[in-house]
């Protein structure tokens, strides 16, 4: 049986980004059959790399993130060295880099060089907060686009803090996937015209598609979402986290009326409190003394089964023991210094009819750049 064609079969994407934005969108397209070089800075290379804890001799981060991958180390700043990854680009097929605006130009690597090389170029360009303004220059990661944005504020505790994310929203959400989709369509628009184009993927900006709604509503009534308040931030006994006796906690989420309805009867919720209308504040509070007089266990064997939409917050051993998290994933990455040792890895977004199949493929080690093409 011979092996399907993969959509991004004979795309060569060199890619100059680090740590995870990037390096996480060439994954994407690498497990789409794309060819991904990285070009990473002579000596310690990506920063990932050195993160703990270790596979090999990168970072499990850095394996995850780069199975599937080539890396050469240049000196962008050497002309010669320089001129060396300029030659791969006019060869390539999509560039990504993730530096600071205008970084790249003064190395001589933008996109005026890229295309005067290479018209046909889809140079993506990821950046905190885009490439002109007041803040394009600035520093920042995650926390601090999620913060600028507004959404960070959105959700508060009982003394009015916001918390952290549960993960790097704004790198993902905000930088990879809009890449992705991105490069996508410019490399389609390409095959068409023969043309490429100069992608700005702002991370800050991009975060405006989660706020959707609140959007939507200033559209129409001028207002902003008020912290803690809203239908999805706390301001309802809907769409709340309520503490267990034990410690834990349940995530309920029974916003529908046939959901809401058949919970309040389950948990037997006092009648007077099963129209909330009104009573947001006082049906919270009764719904929290309800689940804070049992524990965890109790509230997991009532709600099985039941369609309420409420469930008890696992912890990741519980989230793995019921599928929910793939840790025997047949997507393996080893390393290439010890390849003996083998780890499961992300399970790719890309659907398996489009992408690689499941395999073990290793991270790249850090090798000088040769003075051939690295294409084949």
């Amino acid at each position: 049986m011979t092996e399907p064609i993969l959509p991004l079969h004979g795309v060569k994407v060199v890619d100059l980004s680090a740590l995870l934005p990037g390096p996480l969108a060439s994954l994407m397209l690498s497990d789409a059959g794309a060819d991904v070089v990285k070009i990473e800075r002579p000596g310690t290379g990506d920063e990932m790399r050195e993160y703990e804890p270790k596979l090999g001799e990168a970072s499990a981060n850095y394996a995850v993130l780069n199975r599937g991958k080539r890396a050469y180390a240049a000196d962008l700043k050497d002309p010669a060295q320089r001129d060396h990854v300029l030659d791969l680009v006019a060869q390539a097929d999509v560039v990504i880099e993730q530096f600071r605006p205008g970084v790249v130009d003064r190395l001589g690597l933008g996109y005026e060089a890229a295309n005067e090389r290479n018209p046909r170029i889809v140079y993506c360009s990821i950046t905190g907060y885009g490439p002109t303004g007041e803040r394009s220059g600035r520093a920042g990661h995650d926390l601090n686009y999620l913060a600028e944005s507004g959404l960070l504020g959105v959700v508060i505790d009982e003394r009015g803090a916001p918390s952290l994310p549960v993960s790097v929203l704004a790198d993902i959400t905000g930088g990879t996937y809009p890449a992705v989709v991105n490069i996508l369509l410019a490399l389609r628009t390409a095959e068409r015209t023969g043309e490429g184009c100069h992608l700005q993927i702002s991370m800050a900006h991009n975060l405006q598609l989660l706020a959707y709604g609140y959007f939507a509503t200033h559209q129409v009534t001028g207002e902003w979402p008020r912290p803690g308040a809203e239908l999805l931030t706390g301001g309802s006994p809907r769409y709340h986290l309520y503490p267990t006796a034990d410690h834990r906690y349940i995530a309920c989420a029974a916003l529908e009326d046939k959901f809401w309805n058949h919970l309040v009867e389950l948990i037997e919720l006092a009648p007077r409190f099963w129209d909330d209308k009104g009573q947001e504040q006082t049906v919270i509070a009764e719904l929290t003394a309800v689940f804070s007089s049992r524990p965890a266990s109790h509230w997991e064997a009532l709600l099985e089964g039941e369609d309420v939409c409420t469930v008890v917050v696992a912890t990741w051993d519980e989230a793995v023991k019921a599928g929910l998290v793939d840790v025997e994933s047949e997507v393996r990455v080893s390393a290439p210094d010890d390849p003996e040792t083998v780890v499961s890895t992300l399970p790719s977004p890309i659907s398996p009819a489009l992408r690689t199949q499941p395999d073990t493929r290793t991270y790249p080690q850090l090798s000088p750049l040769p003075r051939n093409s690295v294409w084949n």
